[in-house]
């Protein structure tokens, strides 16, 4: 295949052939960086499914089994977004970086276009390289991953829950029943179920909170670098 020759209008760049090979390793770096996090994402969420698939086999198992285990899963559920939400942070910061280069020194290039160096894209990365921070709060990061993931399995462990008390082991006929089998040692079945109720009222205020937030954010952010 005959190789294109380059075009005469494309405008020399003034940056170095040795600068533009170490600024291609170092977006290697960063791809590498969040690919390795988004793995990691993706493994707490891994763990938070596979535990609300133990608890809805343990509940479900046979008609007298209790439902506790469903009770504990939230629980734990509620743990993994933690975990989850602190491993986003980091994702977050490479995948900023990588974004940036991919928009500012990438893109222009593929235009033909030349590549501002010492622009403002260079200097917001250097600063981040120099002086490293988190580009989202835990706040805001646990409020992203509840509504990218965690929403979902959390309703799936509300709706399991009501539903064994509702069917086992036998069809509900009054409430009273309801509260008899939602009881827990002699924690009142009515204390559980409405513990369950704020709970679950508590995580879908902190969805649409958080998501407010970020609305908030991305209107007032000042860099590029903040955007993901």
């Amino acid at each position: 295949m005959k190789e294109q020759e380059p075009n005469e209008n494309w405008p020399n760049q003034d940056i170095e052939s040795g600068t533009l090979g170490a600024l291609a390793h170092l977006y290697r770096a960063e791809v590498f960086r969040s690919t390795h996090w988004r793995t990691r994402l993706d493994n707490t969420t891994n763990w938070a499914v596979v535990t609300t698939g133990i608890a809805l086999s343990a509940t479900f198992s046979n008609k007298d089994a209790s439902p506790l285990p469903m009770v504990l899963v939230g629980l734990l559920v509620t743990v993994f977004l933690i975990l989850e939400a602190r491993r986003y942070r980091y994702y977050n910061l490479f995948r900023a970086r990588a974004r940036l280069m991919e928009s500012d020194f990438y893109a222009p290039i593929l235009y033909g276009r030349k590549v501002p160096w010492g622009g403002s894209w260079s200097k917001m990365l250097a600063d981040d390289y120099e002086l490293p921070h988190y580009h989202i709060s835990l706040v805001r990061a646990a409020g992203r991953r509840l509504r990218s993931n965690y929403s979902w399995i959390l309703a799936i462990q509300a709706v399991s829950y009501y539903g064994k008390l509702a069917i086992h082991p036998e069809p509900l006929t009054t409430l009273s029943e309801a509260f008899d089998r939602a009881s827990i040692g002699v924690i009142p079945g009515s204390w559980v179920m409405l513990a369950g109720v704020f709970f679950h009222a508590s995580w879908v205020i902190f969805a649409i909170v958080t998501l407010r937030l970020d609305q908030i954010y991305r209107a007032k952010r000042k860099s590029p670098m903040e955007q993901i």
